[in-house]
């Protein structure tokens, strides 16, 4: 049987959550997890079949950042993402909703693009920002797809679009705030 950190490393999840993990068991990892990113991660990769469940945490940590969010299209997907974990709408609303909160977070990086050119101080925590409402962590530093999967993440990029790299200790607390929601909608995933 695999320990947690080797299914994390053949899952590639991202070095600093292998490296957190060290020889914790999957239910010591997910009770003391520091990040709600990490959790969704694994959580998507080992639980493909639990969508709803999924996009209901994500939809509520990507609503930890709601008052950032400059663009109704931002506010619109991260309910939308509740809805459809609740049940409420379809995987197409849902898309559709994606779609426009992708459409506000390019608008809002061509914006930022104008006033300064991303730095590998700042791109990096911009994207994990974004990871904490359900991105891929650490996988590479653009935007996924702006499918169904992508409509909480979608709003909390163009949310954290316009937030520069000084604020470190405010990610660091809302990366804890995630992952204790996380704790409350996901189960344990089985690995």
């Amino acid at each position: 049987m695999k320990t947690l950190k080797e299914k994390l490393i053949e899952l590639r999840i991202c070095e600093d959550a292998v490296k957190w993990t060290a020889d914790k068991t999957i239910e010591e990892a997910w009770a003391t997890c520091p990040r709600g990113d990490w959790m969704l991660l694994l959580f998507a990769k080992t639980n493909p079949e639990d969508i709803k469940l999924l996009f209901l945490a994500k939809g509520h940590c990507a609503n930890t950042v709601r008052h950032l969010m400059k663009d109704e299209r931002s506010i619109v997907a991260v309910d939308a993402a509740i809805a459809f974990g609740n049940g409420e709408i379809t995987k197409e609303e849902l898309d559709k909703a994606a779609k426009g909160a992708w459409d506000a977070a390019e608008a809002a990086q061509a914006a930022t693009n104008k006033i300064a050119s991303y730095t590998s101080a700042n791109y990096p925590s911009i994207n994990c920002a974004a990871a904490n409402a359900g991105a891929s962590c650490c996988s590479n530093h653009t935007p996924p797809h702006w499918g169904a999967e992508s409509a909480a993440t979608a709003a909390s990029y163009a949310a954290f679009s316009s937030i520069d790299s000084d604020s470190a200790s405010a990610k660091i607390a809302n990366q804890l705030l995630t992952a204790d929601i996380c704790r409350k909608y996901l189960p344990v995933p089985t690995i």
